[in-house]
């Protein structure tokens, strides 16, 4: 294995979902194992010369300086960690850390001058999926430790001979002669689905470890110390505001961002994060410049010098230790900014922030009941993440239905006419709207909704949402009037009187929505497809001969 060095080469990658890398090209080596991770890397710690990028497999995989740089400062202050570079459902970087807590190996060692050497396993992936990646981590780290190269040789093969992680399939992963049973996420999944079954037809393979999702963390374990805030921080992550998350450990900050940017499934979050970030990231000027005002990220960090750096912040989350007061987990207080100091801040959550909703006694009733009675923690986190997603349907629902008023009717499209426009979002109507179909019909919350949605409107997560629904809306509008022409009578009839301005028009036009609608942009049936190049042709065999060769090249 080579160790790295800088930039160079770099293997084509594909995208969650896209046929198999195999299947695309059979001889590119590594293919398989590069829908799933784009290296391992092995970083230690020298007292000299700091910490170094021992070595990356597959050798010829190669990193940038900029990325090579974030990897090894991360991994030595955080005893490793699963580094990725975005990915469906994720704020894209050119640099994401997905901050995870990996296996770091301490031994003493009288050679070195510190007194023992450090080495940290570092993933690298383009995929959120947290809880996997950590159950691998578990996995290939012990006997990486014991038996070095060899062993992560033997693990990248096994890797490479994975299936592609697909969308909606149950995958068998066998690694290390044990078997991960997993569910790959998608797009049309419901929020809250089943933990996938074990396979009841009987293998060679020993029986799988099923894990129950390869991305959701446990959301009760990451919000313990903040439960009374649970509903405060739902807000600021739906307005999008900045906020700065200081933990003791990487991994408590890491688990803590993760959980704060899921809690606002299914609304996707548009926002940047940084699970794990540190005074050594390329955006650490840009994030603490005082020139203008803070960027929407949430930023998780364990160095409390960020503290005094991003004092002018609009709002701070200091957690300490996990404690217990009595039978509960302890809580941080609500305070004011005022009351920051540098460097011997106390925990707690530091904004000026009032919340616009109420907050739901009854739920964190059941939560503190739950750990009294020693509940299942799967079973907590299942009810806090069901408050959550209950809480954003709520205020999402009513945004859906004023923004589907405003798609035109069916009966107003027309085959040869352009179809008429999707009518503009005027906020101040769909506030009036609220009243007889706001959020109160589907949540007992009480509290200023308008106010919370006339926040909503100027954030990142307002501008994500009505942009995607727009656009869905408007491939809606372009199948329906695709099937409009696909269904009238007669297109011989239409054509008898146009020109063939008119006629190359219709052809170019109907070219356009095929190309759409083959590239899964267009709702729209095969059979219209169909019907769709039968037009194209029988629309050119109208035309001059030295049209028809324009439109028809050789």
């Amino acid at each position: 294995m080579d160790s790295l060095s800088g930039a160079g080469p770099r293997r084509a990658r594909g995208r969650l979902g896209e046929a198999s890398p195999g299947a695309r090209a059979a001889a590119a080596p590594w293919a398989r194992f590069s829908a799933w991770l784009e290296c391992v890397c092995v970083v230690t710690f020298d007292l000299e010369l700091g910490q170094a990028l021992e070595l990356v497999y597959p050798s010829d995989f190669r990193l940038t300086d900029k990325e090579a740089a974030s990897e090894t400062l991360s991994s030595a202050s955080a005893s490793g960690s699963v580094v990725g570079r975005g990915a469906p459902g994720m704020r894209k970087t050119d640099t994401t850390t997905v901050g995870l807590p990996c296996p770091c190996k301490q031994v003493k060692d009288s050679s070195v001058k510190r007194g023992y050497f450090q080495k940290s396993l570092v993933l690298v992936s383009r995929l959120p999926f947290v809880r996997l990646f950590q159950a691998l981590l578990g996995l290939i780290a012990p006997e990486y430790f014991d038996r070095l190269a060899p062993c992560l040789e033997a693990v990248c093969s096994e890797i490479d001979q994975w299936p592609a992680p697909t969308p909606g399939q149950t995958l068998k992963l066998p690694v290390m002669g044990v078997v991960l049973q997993v569910r790959i996420p998608s797009r049309v999944d419901k929020p809250e689905y089943s933990p996938p079954e074990q396979c009841s037809h009987e293998s060679l393979l020993p029986t799988p470890v099923v894990l129950a999702s390869v991305h959701e963390l446990d959301l009760f374990r990451c919000f313990q110390p903040v439960l009374t805030h649970v509903q405060t921080l739902w807000e600021l992550m739906l307005l999008g505001e900045p906020l700065l998350v200081l933990a003791p450990s990487p991994a408590m900050a890491s688990d803590l961002v993760l959980a704060l940017i899921s809690c606002l499934q299914p609304l996707k979050f548009c926002c940047d994060y940084r699970p794990y970030f540190t005074i050594h990231d390329s955006e650490f000027k840009e994030f603490t410049t005082r020139t203008q005002a803070p960027p929407n990220v949430v930023l998780g960090v364990t160095n409390p010098f960020f503290i005094k750096t991003l004092q002018h912040w609009p709002h701070i989350l200091r957690v300490g230790e996990p404690k217990m007061s009595g039978d509960l987990p302890k809580q941080v207080k609500l305070k004011k900014p005022s009351r920051l100091k540098t460097l011997d801040t106390k925990p707690g959550l530091y904004t000026a922030y009032s919340a616009h909703l109420h907050r739901d006694k009854a739920l964190l009733k059941r939560l503190l009941k739950g750990l009294q009675k020693k509940r299942p923690w799967d079973t907590q986190t299942a009810s806090l993440r069901r408050h959550l997603l209950e809480l954003t349907h709520s205020f999402i629902i009513p945004l859906e239905h004023y923004m589907a008023s405003l798609m035109p009717l069916k009966k107003s499209i027309t085959p040869w006419k352009t179809p008429p426009q999707i009518r503009p979002f005027r906020q101040d109507d769909f506030l009036r709207s609220l009243e007889h179909a706001g959020p109160q019909l589907t949540c007992i919350l009480k509290g200023d909704w308008l106010g919370l949605y006339r926040r909503f409107f100027k954030s990142p997560h307002f501008d994500g949402w009505y942009r995607q629904r727009h656009r869905e809306m408007a491939h809606k509008l372009e199948a329906l009037h695709l099937e409009a022409i696909c269904e009238a009578q007669n297109i011989e009839t239409w054509m008898k009187d146009k020109s063939e301005v008119e006629v190359v028009d219709l052809v170019l036009k109907l070219r356009e929505k095929l190309v759409q609608a083959q590239g899964h942009q267009l709702p729209v049936k095969e059979a219209t497809l169909q019907r769709a190049q039968l037009y194209i042709e029988t629309a050119i065999g109208s035309l001059p001969k030295d049209l028809q060769a324009v439109l028809c090249p050789p």
